[in-house]
């Protein structure tokens, strides 16, 4: 049994982007229409056509971009659902899935695909057509034929009657391979799936080669290809219950100790670790306080522990619990709190080193006492992220947390200075002064253009006011020029230079609309 929702992912996209699945969608690849559902293929938009050509055939498509991973995610409930049903459910692609035909299950194949179409309706997606026939591509052949909310029975045996009136266009869901091989066929005047099977097998792989020819065995219905059915992931949630309710941060930081270590054990019997963990406190049976955690290795029991003790810690005001709702701020005691892996992986992929890490531990036990008395966020790590200037480049994660949302370090970043980087980074950029041979200032124009050469610099003072000595400039280079956040007010347009001074150190200086500052030092 097959089950198809059509263009799944302009359905999956509009959800994402809170739309109405009712309007003209189409999903985006490379500026071409890759998918688009029934109220634009009714304006005249096709798979194929070019963005500008679908506009005009639509002025109010709604352009989407293509997301397999967003496809997958929205996919999952529909899978969990036929799941329920009957076990051993293949997702094929998103919006696409295979299951054995529980026909014994519910009676008759009918009954079945009955079933299991009003649950997936009840879950939501309105849009489900179904097939069972003998073999899979028959099977997915008869969900295309089917109506909305219904399915097509193809009777044992007759998988080659059905295919044959079929038109060969049904392959280029194959892929660009599919497309290709539609393409050949049409040329060669092969229109339906019933003039290729005809052909004698012998020459059809000799001109259209092995795919060719497994393509000639599905349209004949002799097609016996197996589906990898996935198992049905283990339940690793853990919870812990108190009664009665505990309002002491500490008390419930050792009340969850046994718990942690049971899931861990738990993962540990399924060769898994966590690296991704979302821990849930609940008060009066709503959760209260969630939050997910991220390890850069993997979890183990103290980790967990010392988990709970930030996220209830930062939440403790006057020694009792705030939990923070949309509708404000409440006081109410603890009385469950629950662990749920939200990721996992392969414990072989985490083993250790060879003469192991015990050095690392120490470490991360070091700092984790730390964080327990100055706080988690008090306590932060430098990652390198992308950007033009020095300070941009720097980005302080909380120890213990993995980074997310940096900015990419491999785009080109128009205006940053190259490297070798500087060692120091100042937080607050002293003040400071470039003069040419005249003794005028040295200024960069809105087109880069420097209006002299820097022959000597200065940094001033902030205690005293007063300036330190002139010193000569013997190397410089630049300028970099940049102009970030222009639209929102930012810094506005302003130039780094590279100088270096007769003491022989190099600085990393920036004119800026309102002077200069001294930025970095290199070694």
């Amino acid at each position: 049994m097959v089950l198809w929702c059509p263009d799944w992912s302009v359905v999956a996209a509009l959800d994402e982007a809170e739309r109405s699945p009712r309007s003209p969608a189409a999903v985006l690849s490379a500026n071409v229409v890759e998918v688009c559902n029934g109220p634009a293929r009714s304006e005249g938009v096709r798979r194929g056509q070019r963005r500008r050509d679908a506009q005009a055939r639509c002025p109010d498509l709604a352009l989407l971009p293509a997301n397999p991973d967003r496809d997958a995610r929205a996919f999952e409930p529909v899978l969990a659902t036929v799941e329920d049903l009957r076990p051993g459910v293949a997702a094929l692609r998103p919006g696409l899935l295979a299951v054995r035909a529980p026909g014994s299950w519910y009676g008759t194949e009918t009954a079945a695909a009955a079933t299991a179409c009003q649950a997936v309706v009840d879950g939501g997606v309105w849009d489900v057509r179904l097939g069972i026939a003998d073999d899979l591509f028959t099977a997915e052949q008869a969900a295309r034929t089917a109506d909305v909310q219904s399915w097509a029975v193809v009777p044992a045996g007759g998988s080659a009657a059905f295919l044959r009136d079929r038109p060969v266009h049904r392959l280029q869901d194959d892929g660009p391979q599919g497309r290709e091989l539609v393409g050949l066929l049409q040329r060669l005047g092969l229109r339906t799936l019933g003039d290729l099977a005809d052909l004698p097998g012998q020459a059809v792989e000799h001109r259209l080669g092995t795919y060719g020819a497994a393509v000639r065995r599905r349209a004949r219905g002799e097609d016996r290809a197996l589906f990898a059915a996935r198992t049905p992931p283990p339940e690793l949630d853990v919870d812990v219950a108190f009664e009665p309710p505990l309002d002491s941060v500490e008390a419930i930081t050792f009340s969850v100790r046994t718990t942690a270590e049971r899931l861990v054990s738990q993962l540990a019997h399924h060769q898994l670790v966590a690296t991704g963990v979302r821990i849930e406190a609940e008060s009066d049976g709503a959760v209260c306080s969630t939050r997910t955690w991220l390890h850069p290795r993997h979890f183990g029991a103290r980790d967990l522990v010392d988990r709970v003790h930030w996220q209830l810690q930062s939440a403790t005001v006057g020694g009792s619990l705030r939990a923070r709702k949309e509708s404000g701020t409440v006081r109410a005691p603890i009385d469950r709190v629950r662990f749920v892996p939200e990721v996992v992986e392969p414990a072989a992929a985490h083993g250790e080193a060879l003469w192991g890490g015990a050095g690392d531990d120490l470490v991360e036990r070091g700092v984790a006492r730390v964080q327990g008395m100055v706080g988690f966020d008090a306590v932060r790590r430098p990652v390198l992220q992308g950007g033009r200037s020095p300070a941009a480049r720097q980005a302080l994660v909380p120890w213990g947390e993995r980074a997310v949302d940096l900015r990419p370090v491999d785009r080109p970043w128009p205006g940053r200075v190259p490297g070798p980087a500087p060692v120091r980074v100042f937080a607050t950029p002293p003040a400071a002064e470039v003069v040419d041979d005249a003794g005028h200032e040295v200024c960069v124009t809105d087109r880069g253009v420097v209006s002299g050469e820097p022959r000597r610099f200065r940094v001033r003072d902030a205690t005293d006011g007063q300036g330190l000595p002139w010193q000569p400039v013997t190397a410089w280079a630049g300028p970099w020029p940049t102009d970030e956040g222009w639209w929102s007010g930012g810094t506005g347009p302003s130039a780094r230079f590279q100088v270096v001074g007769a003491d022989g150190r190099a600085w990393l200086l920036v004119r800026a609309p309102d002077g200069w500052s001294l930025e970095a030092a290199y070694d």
